[in-house]
């Protein structure tokens, strides 16, 4: 039997058939994509990427009215095929990675970019653990009956066309666009042109593993070919595209706050602190702070500044750890008192404790008290993550309650601020903004809400 997108009750589709209702769409997977216009012609552009938005909000009708098991397969289609097309998508992630180092790129950004055997395997594991998930379309957020009769529900329901530009990190075409489908979304995508040749070999991929199983392919475009000049026209779409998300660095992401016309909801960078309280044990200091700096430093949630109570006594321990893992301390005169001759540091500059490295760098500082700690983390604090190290539960509390940031971690590393290790089975970004989504954005965040108010004739006196 062809079932019906629209179907609640449909709990199952039978993989490779096109439901009534939902053919393919005209510009199908085998199609050839857009063209890239002639140089100059940036009224072309903008009219291609139009287009483009146009399709993916007709994708975006028909993948709200799909349902979870329906997505589920989809997601389950697209980690498949990523597994069966790995040497493709490496072969193609050479290049991007080799004409990477060829041109100069930071080893930070060059990890980014590259995708490996393990990592690919990790993201068609996502992608089945996005699908355990339950879906969140059609949550009831809240309700009531009102004395007069009238019934309320405010859901949630899909935020339609959500755009995403971001750099160098081939992995998050992936994240996104899964995420994007769960939640009944369609997405548009640029990578930009340090990941075009991985870019595009996945976003194929993912667009020929929708059709297998009847979604539109059109719920996953890019704009990748049209270059600078897309990403302008896709961030100028209001009232085609109704969220757009930076995720990259700083000079990225403001390009995108300042220039967009497109809602935004803002990513940041991480300037990340760990507060060494006075309390806090040695062992516990020593395998947090490794695992929060040297794990894989290249990424946002990576610690970049240590305070250090100055009645600790763990600070020669810690320090020596980081230097045999190859960390660069940049220390303060205090710390550099505290610490034996043996310790090899550098002078930390006023730069310092601004700088978001993502490398094996990290800037230390010794602070006297909890209020001290939270006074450095306010003024240089970008608003991704904090975290404490103590066994004083009221310091605890108050570096809980008096910390700003989209996420506070008492006794563990900051690498847990990460959708999937939070169980939101990826993310899209961190938010460090405080509207509607703030920290890792899982699949609530790219849902809006609606009021479904019920009556039988009631009228307003």
């Amino acid at each position: 039997m062809t079932e019906a997108l629209t179907s609640a009750a449909v709990t199952d589709v039978p993989a490779g058939t096109v439901p009534a209702g939902n053919a393919a769409p005209a510009q199908g997977f085998a199609a050839a994509p857009d063209p890239a216009p002639a140089p100059g012609t940036a009224t072309g552009t903008e009219a291609a990427v139009h287009a483009i938005a146009d399709r993916s909000r007709n994708a975006a009708r028909k993948m709200a009215h799909a349902n979870r098991a329906w997505k589920d397969r989809g997601l389950r289609a697209v980690g498949k095929a990523l597994v069966e097309h790995k040497h493709q998508i490496l072969a193609a992630n050479a290049k991007d990675v080799a004409a990477g180092r060829s041109a100069g790129t930071s080893a930070a950004l060059l990890d980014r970019l590259t995708l490996t055997d393990s990592r690919i395997t990790a993201l068609a594991a996502a992608l089945e653990n996005l699908a355990t998930l339950p879906d969140p379309v059609g949550n009831v957020v809240r309700g009531q009956t009102l004395p007069n009769g009238l019934r309320l529900r405010q859901i949630n329901v899909p935020m339609g066309v959500v755009a995403a530009i971001y750099e160098a990190r081939p992995n998050v075409t992936v994240d996104i666009a899964g995420l994007a489908l769960k939640s009944g979304n369609a997405v548009i995508l640029r990578g930009g042109s340090a990941a075009a040749a991985t870019n595009a070999a996945l976003i194929t991929i993912l667009r020929d593993a929708l059709e297998s199983v009847g979604l539109p392919a059109d719920a996953v475009q890019t704009v990748d070919q049209y270059g600078r000049d897309g990403a302008t026209a896709l961030m100028r779409a209001r009232g085609r595209v109704d969220v757009l998300i930076p995720r990259g660095g700083r000079e990225l992401i403001q390009s995108v706050v300042t220039n967009s016309s497109v809602p935004v909801i803002e990513t940041g960078e991480g300037n990340v602190h760990i507060f060494l309280d006075a309390s806090a044990s040695e062992e516990m200091a020593v395998d947090i702070l490794l695992n929060a700096k040297t794990q894989r430093p290249s990424v946002c949630n990576t610690v970049e500044t240590l305070l250090v109570h100055s009645k600790s006594t763990v600070l020669p321990a810690v320090a020596a750890a980081l230097r045999a893992a190859g960390v660069t301390l940049h220390v303060d005169q205090r710390i550099r008192a505290a610490l034996p001759a043996s310790v090899q540091t550098v002078p930390a500059t006023e730069d310092d404790w601004a700088t978001e490295y993502m490398n094996l760098d990290l800037a230390v500082a010794m602070v006297d008290s909890l209020d001290e700690a939270v006074r450095h983390i306010r003024k240089w604090s970008t608003g991704h993550t904090e975290a404490i190290l103590t066994n004083d539960l009221a310091n605890a509390e108050r570096f809980i309650a008096d910390v700003d940031s989209a996420a506070v971690i008492v006794n563990a590393s900051t690498r847990f601020t990460d959708g999937g290790e939070l169980g939101l089975g990826a993310e899209v970004g961190i938010s460090t903004q405080k509207l509607h989504a703030r920290g890792p954005m899982g699949l609530t965040e790219l849902t809006t809400t609606k009021w479904i108010v019920q009556g039988e004739g009631q009228i307003r006196g």
